[in-house]
């Protein structure tokens, strides 16, 4: 399963990383995230843990961060959780704001791998509910 949009950000890309990447940041803006820390130094190789609901259910789920390049990238891979997938940040600068392009990629199985499309489907509008309040977030920020 693929996920692939982009949102424009009016506030620089430097401000859209610092928060983006501040994983104490996540519930304010991800409906499912209920926390989330970064074990050890942020860089690529880091391990960040999270706990969010899923489906009713209280899951927690580790994730390593596969690229963080300031104010430019940051990617995660799972390393555990209800299914494997992995997720990239692609920040560009737009005028004076960014355009953040955002990818996903899920293997989902059993149930989820029944409902294909349909899964997708709410899977994205969910991830683009949650950068839509990422940018409200941001830009109200001023």
């Amino acid at each position: 399963m693929k996920i692939h949009f982009s949102i424009d950000i009016d506030r620089p890309p430097a401000e859209v990383f610092a928060y983006l990447t501040d994983a104490a940041n996540l519930p304010e803006w991800q409906t499912s995230a209920i926390e989330s820390r970064w074990e050890g130094e942020r860089a690529a190789g880091a391990r960040i843990k999270e706990v969010r609901t899923f489906f009713g259910r209280r899951i927690e789920s580790e994730l390593e961060v596969t690229a963080y390049e300031s104010d430019r990238r940051f990617s995660l891979e799972s390393l555990s959780g209800p299914f494997p997938f992995t997720a990239e940040h692609v920040l560009e600068p737009r005028g004076a704001g960014t355009r953040l392009v955002f990818s996903a990629d899920a293997e989902p199985g059993g149930f989820f791998k029944l409902g294909g499309p349909m899964v997708r489907r709410a899977a994205e509008r969910q991830f683009r509910s949650d950068f839509e309040r990422l940018k409200d977030l941001l830009e109200r920020r001023r």
